[in-house]
């Protein structure tokens, strides 16, 4: 301590020098003591250190000034509280002295003080106290000052201190609003604009009573209209609010609005601008307030996008005309001139008025076709802006326009939704000409900036519309040609045009771009030598497309590529030796070569051996090896048998020893190309090197990673049929990898069908070691071993459907051994020695046997799978009652009238009975069933009043999959039994109508478009039960197919959002002995109605009413456990897909989540109890963690003094912490999904 305080005195000492690089030094180091974190000052210190730094603030030279400003930041958080103040006295005298340097000094040193204060959440009284006193003198300040430069060096602080510690100065606000006011009457502009930006930092933390007074008087002023240019700082001043805190001027439109479209009938340019900011920024902000008000902005900006008063376009059309008969540049140049007038800035309007349309096009979808109708016109009738800035706004606008136009994912919208979602595309069809002829001779213009506009916009305009530039192609192509080729042209004006060009050649058919090979290869082989490597890359990423249209391998073509070749090859080839070049380039050139031997690989006659050589000296390289293995897949695949031999010899021992790296990206791509290397040049092949790979191949078949399994065991069943012999040599190694993997519980789909190809391809090539016997015995070992001790199962249930499709393959593969194979199953069913595992795996494999062919050779079957119906282990039970639907599929004529016989005599066994026959339906082909429909659709109805509601359900699938045999017959039956029969026949046929719906496209979707509408009446049931499936059935249509219910959303929202109030009349209390519980059975039908919300979100959010939504969003956090579970992950979605709408209503949704995350459990509750209560916490955590991504959220004052108390809390700063943690592990957004 003493060494520090003697230390420091030395440096007091020599500030006092009369040298100034004495005194520079001693600062300098001064400055270095201070950011030390370990330095403690004591008192006597502090005082000489402050006096010191504040006397060096009036040193005569500018250096030591500059640093002794400088270590005032460091020197606020080492010293008391009372000398922070005396720093801040000092300076805000300094800033009132006459002397400008002082002046200017002590301004910095306040704004370096300011922002040097520990923020109020911290909770030290510091910041606080400190901050009153800079308030104070500097309201003054700007009152009273006549000295213009100190009052806009004391705004400019005053916002700074606003927009950091707004809240700390909470009981100041209102004298800082009369401070500022009149301030937007003086006479400088400066003062004025600097006023405007604290007011807009006041208004994010002030009360509502201030907010309301502010508006109030701007509101009076607007309407005095003293005179045009207080009028303008006053429309500013009400878009400067609005930017910063949109949410809540909202409710002042109504009055605002009015007065604003009056002043732009103003003649006044500037006025006129600063309406359309306004409007703008009301758009953006305000989205919901703005909704009655946006066809009167919408008819204003498109009024004056075309307010050009000192210009007549119209002489230019003629002017053109004869242009083009004499070369007329000259002329174009004396008419530049004519026209320049440096007082016009009518174009500061007509840019407004494009910023704002831009703003209603990206915030408006609903409105889509309006603008196609009278936006979209209006807009191309623009493109011919003379001036720059204006035309880049216009062009941004129409992009914003294309983008909105975009169709929604293609999975949402598969079928079925054509009709009004594509009549936007249909209307931007018809008007690409217009586009085209407005933007095509811009292609050549001089300025760099309108051509650039002019591609980015038929980029985006080919993206959304594929294939609609197919007969303006030759307009275009010059234009490409003229960038490309253009000395003047910018290395971005080139990497724009090469990005439209290689759009364009994705979206458009090869045929079209023949006619102009010849005039495109050139300028795009010159850019493939260009110094700079961005235009090369995506040179080189066009010429790969560009070799693909020259020559399409997928049909025959009278154009021929040959010519072309020598004028591509050399370019790339030298590209693709350099060694010194950019990475990305030394990708894209090994995939752009790959792709010139893939499609012309017969015309490169004697340099084909040597490219291929540098493949695979790519091939050795770490950097380059991934591209190079998936660039030597393409060419092995290619149709015209490229002549590999020279370079497979050296190159397949490389790729063998690539399977061991540990990038996964690698394995697979080696896999792939070993594959169809294997496949298309068995012959140039030796057994040696396939051996080499065979035994890198155990290793990568585990249950760690499904894909790279299934990948090898697709190689493997490859082998088995080109290489027979080889794989009989490591089948051991290999087979015991894949039995583990048959009896994991994680194998399915993919995976499983591989290893059954595999297995079947084994037994059909005769190779493996392993014959049909061994292998059966092999696969159903693990079952068998287990013995008839156990009553359970001992494999995962997974496990045992693997088993069964593997051996039912194996035994389809053989023919012969298979009715052994199955009587030897029956045997095992029937005998009571077999344990329940050993029944399961029989039924399983009986099933899958016999849906495929007719067991009706097995007498015995049938007794036996209903002997089994008695069985006392449940899974036996419903491995007979799989197996008896499965059967029956394969001889329905003997099996199915006997079900439906057993379904009525025999009411204990229905439930089995019935899961069978759902089999039956969900398997058979459609004209099979057709002529046993309508014995079971009576013999459904019979049962759909049963009161189990499990039977019901599964009563409902048999017929929803009933109905999908005959839609045009049967749907309108289900609608009618809508109106007919009890409750629980009403709930039945709902649910039925859930099962018709798949996500993937069925003839049934344009009948149920037609009738859904009828079953989500039933939302409005009054039986509680038949409200929930409705509610289920919606959900359903949400998620699987949203275009069946987006049209009906206006009439089934409300009673959705009805479903989400809780019923007082609903909770009952039920007693338990002394204790006294409420029920409530309103909770599953709430529940449900939230998970449609939820539903909705993902994949209508364009069709609802965000704030309405809200508002029930805003009830359910405040409801039960469960729904608050649900709403709290609704709410963190929200805050990514609509930010602007959950700021509005930030307060309200806090207080739910703070009294959330506040809560204690009452100290003798149960370990449950105490769970439940931390895993809702952690959910609220995670929802007010989404919130605070959110852009501009801490300028709210609920969310900042929540943040603050969550910091200031240990629980709770803990645990918000630990999401962090988590949210920076996980690689996607958290999302619900509830099919």
């Amino acid at each position: 301590m003493a060494s520090v305080s003697y230390h420091i005195s030395s440096l007091l000492e020599k500030m006092t020098s009369t040298d100034k690089d004495f005194r520079f030094m001693a600062t300098n180091d001064l400055m270095m003591e201070l950011q030390k974190d370990s330095i403690k000052l004591d008192e006597d210190s502090e005082k000489k250190v402050v006096k010191m730094l504040l006397k060096l603030l009036e040193d005569k030279n500018g250096e030591v000034q500059n640093l002794a400003v400088k270590c005032l930041g460091p020197l606020v958080g080492k010293v008391k509280e009372y000398q922070v103040e005396t720093i801040v006295d000092t300076l805000c005298t300094n800033m009132l002295s006459d002397k400008e340097q002082l002046r200017d000094i002590s301004s910095i040193g306040l704004k370096t003080v300011i922002a040097e204060l520990p923020p109020a959440a911290t909770g030290s009284t510091m910041t606080a106290n400190v901050c009153k006193k800079i308030t104070a003198q500097l309201t003054g300040a700007i009152g009273k000052q006549e000295d213009v430069s100190v009052q806009l060096e004391a705004l400019d602080i005053l916002s700074d201190m606003l927009s950091r510690l707004g809240g700390t100065l909470y009981s100041f606000h209102s004298n800082i609003l009369t401070c500022l006011l009149p301030q937007l009457m003086s006479p400088r502009l400066a003062v004025r604009k600097r006023a405007i930006i604290a007011l807009g930092h006041l208004v994010l933390t002030c009360s509502g009573s201030i907010f309301s007074e502010l508006t109030e008087h701007l509101l009076a002023e607007l309407k005095r209209n003293e005179s045009t240019s207080t009028t303008r700082t006053y429309i500013q001043c009400v878009a400067g609010i609005s930017r910063q805190a949109g949410h809540r001027i909202g409710e002042h439109l109504e009055k605002i609005i009015p007065l604003i479209v009056q002043y732009c009938n103003v003649d006044d340019d500037e006025l006129r601008e600063y309406c359309f900011q306004a409007f703008e920024s009301f758009v953006r902000r305000c989205p919901k307030e703005m909704d009655p008000h946006i066809s009167s902005v919408m008819g204003l900006c498109l009024k004056y996008i075309t307010f050009d008063p000192n210009y007549n376009y119209d002489n230019e059309e003629e002017e053109e005309e004869m242009m083009e008969t004499e070369n007329g540049e000259d002329e174009e140049q004396e008419s530049d001139d004519e026209y320049s007038d440096d007082d016009d800035i009518s174009w500061k309007v007509r840019r407004a008025a494009a910023k704002c349309l831009e703003a209603i096009v990206s915030s408006r979808h609903d409105l889509l076709q309006d603008f196609y109708r009278t936006l979209s016109p209006a807009l191309i009738s623009r493109f011919k802006e003379r001036e720059e800035n204006v035309k880049a706004d216009i062009f941004n606008a129409y992009i914003s326009l294309l983008k909105q136009t975009l169709p929604t994912q293609s999975w949402l919208h598969s079928s079925g939704a054509s009709g009004k979602d594509d009549v936007p595309l249909t209307m931007l069809q018809n008007q690409v000409p217009n586009i085209i002829k407005a933007l095509h001779k811009q292609l050549k213009e001089k300025s760099i900036k309108s051509r650039q506009g002019c591609f980015s916009l038929l980029t985006e305009l080919a993206s959304v519309l594929p294939g609609c530039l197919t007969d303006h192609i030759p307009a275009l192509i010059p234009g490409i040609v003229f960038s490309l080729a253009d000395k003047s042209s910018s290395s971005n004006m080139r990497i724009d045009t090469l990005s439209f060009l290689h759009v364009l050649l994705c979206n458009h058919q090869p045929e079209v771009f023949h006619p102009h090979v010849k005039a495109l290869l050139p300028s795009v082989v010159t850019c493939i030598g260009d110094p700079f490597y961005k235009i090369t890359s995506e040179a080189l990423l066009v010429t790969q497309q560009l070799v693909k249209v020259i020559r399409p391998l997928d049909k025959a073509y009278t154009f021929d590529a040959k010519p072309y070749v020598k004028d591509l090859f050399p370019g790339i080839l030298k590209r693709l030796k350099a060694a010194d070049i950019d990475q990305e380039v030394k990708e894209r050139a090994i995939s752009c070569m790959g792709q010139i031997i893939y499609n012309l690989g017969d015309h490169l006659s004697t340099d084909l051996q040597p490219t291929l050589k540098i493949f695979l000296e790519r091939l050795k390289n770490e950097i380059t090896r991934l591209t190079t293995v998936k660039a030597l897949t393409l060419i092995a695949g290619s149709p015209l048998k490229i002549d590999l031999r020279p370079i497979i010899g050296e190159g397949l021992p490389i790729l063998a020893s690539f399977l061991r790296k540990n990038q996964r990206a690698l394995k697979l791509s080696t896999l792939n190309a070993l594959d169809i290397l294997v496949k298309n040049y068995s012959d140039s092949l030796k057994p040696a090197m396939i051996e080499a790979v065979l035994t890198e191949l155990p290793v990568l078949i585990t249950e760690n990673d499904m894909h790279v399994s299934q990948v090898t065991i697709t190689f493997l069943t490859t082998l088995a049929k080109v290489y027979p012999s080889c794989i009989s040599k490591i089948s051991g190694s290999v087979l015991a990898e894949i039995f583990q993997l048959v009896h994991s519980p994680l194998l399915q789909g993919g995976a499983l069908n591989a290893i059954i190809d595999f297995f079947q391809a084994l037994v059909l090539t005769k190779t493996a070691a392993m014959g049909y016997p061994e292998l059966v015995k092999q696969l159903t070992a693990p079952v068998y071993s287990s013995g008839s001790a156990g009553a359970s199962l001992t494999l995962h249930k997974q496990a045992y459907h693997s088993i069964a499709k593997c051996v039912a393959a194996l035994s389809s593969a053989c023919p012969k051994e298979a009715p052994a194979t199955v009587n030897q199953f029956v045997q095992d069913v029937k005998s009571p020695k077999s344990g329940p595992a050993v029944q399961v795996l029989a039924f399983l494999f009986l099933a899958e046997v016999g849906r495929t062919t007719n067991l009706s050779a097995q007498r015995e079957l049938r007794t036996v799978i209903l002997e089994a119906f008695s069985s006392p282990s449940e899974e036996v039970k419903s491995a007979a009652s799989y197996a008896l639907g499965n059967v029956s599929v394969g001889n329905l004529k003997e099996y199915l009238p006997f079900m439906l016989k057993e379904i009525g005599s025999q009411p204990k066994r229905q439930y089995l009975l019935l899961h069978s026959l759902k089999e039956v339906i969900s398997c058979s082909p459609a004209d099979s069933l057709t002529p046993y429909v309508e014995d079971i659709w009576a013999l459904l109805f019979k049962h759909c009043e049963c009161t189990e509601e499990g039977t019901r359900n599964v009563v409902a699938e048999c017929l929803g999959k009933l109905t999908l045999v005959n839609p045009a017959e049967l749907l309108p039956r289900l609608r009618k039994q809508l109106s007919a029969g009890s409750p629980h026949a009403r709930s039945t046929v709902v649910t039925a109508i859930k099962f018709t719906i798949t996500d993937q496209p069925q003839p049934i979707d344009a009948l149920l478009k037609g009738c859904i509408g009828d079953f989500l009446q039933t939302l409005q049931d009054p039986d509680l039960n038949v409200r929930r499936v409705a509610l289920a059935l919606f959900n359903s249509a949400a998620h699987n197919k949203p275009s069946l219910i987006r049209d009906l959303l206006n009439s089934v929202l409300p009673s959705l959002y009805n479903e989400t109030k809780v019923r007082r009349e609903l909770i009952r209390e039920v007693e338990m002995g002394p204790f006294k519980h409420t029920v409530d059975d309103g909770l599953d039908v709430r529940k449900a109605a939230f998970e449609c919300m939820y539903t909705l979100l993902e994949s209508c959010l364009d069709r609802l009413d965000i704030y309405d939504y809200l508002n029930h969003v805003e009830d359910g956090l405040k409801d039960h456990y469960d729904i608050r579970m649900l709403t709290f992950i609704m709410l963190a979605r929200l805050s990514v897909l609509c930010p602007n709408a959950v700021l509005q209503r930030l307060e309200r949704l806090i207080e739910p989540l703070r009294a959330t995350c506040s809560t204690k459990v009452k100290a003798g509750s149960v370990k449950q109890e105490f769970e439940k209560q931390d895993e809702l916490k952690r959910s609220a955590m995670r929802a007010v963690a989404a919130l605070l991504t959110i852009p501009e959220v801490e300028k709210s004052p609920a969310m900042a003094e929540f943040s603050s108390q969550i910091r200031s809390s240990p629980e709770m700063a803990s645990l918000f912490e630990s999401i962090q943690k988590d949210s920076a592990s996980l690689p996607t957004s958290e999302s619900m999904d509830m099919s």
